[in-house]
């Protein structure tokens, strides 16, 4: 009885988290990525290059990173409808869907009108599944 109020209450409070920090922040303006990427020469500007592809998917990934601190390691975001994360040990198998459609839900508000994926990998980087949210059924596909 209190594992499941656990994972009913994580799922909520991360729901929660997404979507009010979401709201609160505005909406982020998606920019059409560019061609020519520029030379980088600082790894760290690398890093921070490899969150997005474009500047709304940069922000938008590292913002993931930073608000889930202790459930998601790292996150990437590409062509502004693809969202990846690498979850912590510390995610029990049982709540990698709940955090997978909280995911889907945040993005969505973010990135609005289009069919989107959410690919979330372990702490191993294997893919452990994959949420395809369809703007015309308004449904999220796992895989």
């Amino acid at each position: 009885m209190i594992q499941q109020f656990r994972k009913i209450l994580t799922a909520f409070v991360l729901i929660l988290v997404l979507t009010t920090t979401a709201a609160c922040s505005g909406r982020v303006q998606a920019k059409q990525p560019t061609s020519n990427l520029p030379v980088i020469s600082n790894s760290a500007a690398y890093a921070q290059l490899e969150r997005g592809n474009t500047s709304a998917g940069q922000d938008y990934g590292t913002w993931v990173a930073q608000t889930a601190k202790g459930l998601i390691q790292d996150a990437y975001v590409r062509d502004n409808n693809k969202l990846g994360v690498v979850i912590t040990p510390q995610v029990r198998p049982t709540e990698v869907q709940p955090l997978a459609r909280s995911l889907v839900q945040g993005f969505r508000q973010n990135f609005p009108n289009q069919d989107l994926t959410v690919l979330v990998y372990g702490p191993d980087k294997k893919l452990i599944v994959t949420a395809q949210y369809d703007t015309q059924s308004n449904q999220i596909k796992y895989q």
